[in-house]
């Protein structure tokens, strides 16, 4: 039996009500006006392996490349934080050590009490992974001070196998092939220094975020999607 290559993908259900729900809600809010006082905000995270060095690497010459050798040390894992507001071309990549409910939390509500603080509402979009909850911020902080929170998060999910729909998986996409990939990161603090360094170059860039996916579009391309009415 002749061996063939397989890619894996992920292929969405002839029909599927839920996913075109989730999607059409996802795509009228992006298709909102801006608006200072009620940004929409996504977000998303990704796992980074540390992995360090077990030699001094030679630096690159004018002949050579830089050269490392073949063995590396396996330092444990990461988790990287995306947050991107696409009307106002802001993006923030943070990293932890731990990808739980709690951190999640802590680092909406750090966004919440720094650039959003004056904000009246917030809608955050992000994936619907099981730590991305309102009971997060009752694990994460009294509940007085959780409700507060609660109260100012508008909190909307991208279906399930739509993390396209989300404008912070491609903001990290693009961090991971212009600051991380290739690269032996073997130190949380490098970790959050390098993420720390994109994002302010970027913002200082003022690299627009120009989304032209729309509920029309959807409806025409996506169309197979759409369950047939039963009467």
């Amino acid at each position: 039996m002749t061996k063939r290559k397989i890619e894996y993908w992920v292929i969405p259900p002839e029909t599927d009500a839920e996913f075109v729900a989730c999607m059409e809600e996802v795509l009228e809010i992006y298709a909102k006006p801006y608006d200072p006082k009620n940004p929409v905000v996504t977000m998303n995270e990704q796992q980074a392996q540390l992995i360090g060095e077990t030699r001094v690497p030679i630096p690159a010459t004018k002949d050579n490349p830089e050269r490392v050798d073949y063995e590396y040390e396996r330092k444990g894992t990461a988790s990287i934080c995306m947050f991107a507001e696409p009307l106002s071309s802001f993006r923030q990549a943070t990293a932890r050590p731990r990808r739980t409910k709690v951190d999640w939390a802590i680092e909406v509500a750090h966004m919440m009490d720094t650039r959003y603080v004056d904000c009246e509402t917030i809608t955050l979009v992000n994936d619907n992974l099981n730590t991305h909850t309102k009971g997060a911020f009752y694990e994460a902080f009294p509940a007085d001070k959780a409700r507060e929170y609660i109260r100012r998060l508008n909190i909307i999910h991208s279906p399930k196998h739509g993390r396209w729909l989300n404008v912070a998986e491609c903001e990290l996409s693009c961090m991971t092939s212009q600051c991380i990939a290739g690269r032996r990161i073997g130190e949380l603090e490098t970790l959050q220094s390098e993420t720390k360094a994109w994002s302010d170059k970027t913002n200082t860039k003022q690299r627009g975020i120009d989304w032209h996916f729309t509920i029309e579009n959807a409806r025409t391309k996506l169309k197979k999607l759409d369950p047939k009415i039963k009467v």
